[in-house]
């Protein structure tokens, strides 16, 4: 089994490889944003998690870089159509796309990546190919669906939790878990431990966004990386806001909703008063402990699985990061 280092660094050389083509594509304002966009970096944590899928079930990982590829290619897509759909100015610290060069461009190069992705995967081995361009399809079908969900969600006020948990499942979580599949597919995986694979992804990525609510609302600025309550600042309909509003009950639920509603504000008062609120529906508690609910649902399945568990360390590794940041 490779170590994460060893599967990343053979990563950037694929991306770095196929970067080269992109770059060197006509029309070059058609594959410009597409290299920017490749540029801004990240973890890679999808292409990685579709390595260590195909190495947890073979010792052949340069047959799963083309599924790594594709996989790291569509979410940067989707991060380029989302900054688009959001308005936002900033992605890992760079103008986004539709800033840097226009709108349209967006639009444009983004289709372009969805269309790059897929022909990466049609680089992989071909007896396998109708099961990984089925899961490939599905999956990308669902982060679309998330995404919608997550739209419609901005002007609905009677959202409730379980509507939230499945569209975090689609938005995120899917992408997760499917990256690891398509690895254990290529890997040659029984069917039963892909499954397996695939169900930890889903738990843990549902783990890590419900997470990325908590932290945006009482994690260290310093070490989350960004400001403190803009999700508070814009209404987005989280966990927190969601139980908030459920079990805040007379002045308190109407002082809620009063701050949803209200146009005009000071950006700290808002952050401070609605934190307030959630402190007083104890819905920080709640939040941490459906994290360790699904922290503990992917643990499970990877106890399950047929493989050494020394090689599971990496995996039991990502799944302790859940609960390491909210201590």
């Amino acid at each position: 089994m490779k170590s994460q280092q060893e599967l990343f660094d053979r990563f950037l050389q694929e991306l770095k490889k196929e970067r080269e083509k992109i770059d060197n594509a006509t029309p070059a304002g058609l594959y410009k944003p597409v290299s920017y966009t490749l540029d801004m970096g990240g973890k890679r944590l999808r292409p990685i998690l579709v390595l260590t899928g195909a190495n947890l079930f073979s010792e052949n990982i340069e047959e799963a870089l083309p599924a790594a590829t594709a996989i790291e290619v569509f979410h940067n897509f989707t991060l380029l159509h989302d900054d688009l759909m959001d308005n936002a100015s900033v992605r890992r610290g760079k103008p986004t796309v539709h800033l840097k060069f226009n709108p349209n461009t967006a639009i444009l190069s983004g289709d372009a990546m969805m269309i790059l992705a897929n022909d990466y995967l049609a680089n992989s081995p071909g007896e396998k190919l109708p099961e990984l361009l089925k899961l490939f399809s599905r999956t990308a079908l669902e982060v679309c669906e998330g995404q919608q969900y997550d739209m419609d969600f901005e002007s609905r006020m009677d959202v409730t939790v379980d509507e939230y948990i499945e569209m975090i499942r689609l938005k995120t979580a899917v992408l997760i878990a499917g990256a690891l599949k398509l690895g254990a597919i290529i890997g040659d995986a029984p069917k039963k431990q892909a499954d397996l694979l695939y169900d930890f992804g889903i738990n843990i990525g549902l783990a890590f966004q419900l997470q990325d609510d908590w932290l945006d609302v009482y994690g260290d600025p310093n070490v989350f990386g960004k400001k403190i309550g803009g999700d508070i600042l814009s209404n987005k309909k989280t966990f927190l806001l969601l139980k908030a509003q459920e079990k805040l009950q007379g002045e308190k639920k109407e002082q809620l909703q009063n701050w949803i509603t209200k146009e005009s504000f000071l950006l700290e008062e808002k952050i401070e008063a609605v934190t307030q609120l959630y402190n007083e529906a104890a819905v920080s508690e709640e939040a941490q402990q459906l994290m360790l609910h699904y922290h503990d649902k992917a643990l499970k399945c990877l106890a399950q699985l047929e493989v050494e568990e020394d090689n599971k360390k990496d995996l039991v590794a990502l799944a302790e990061q859940v609960m390491s940041r909210i201590s």
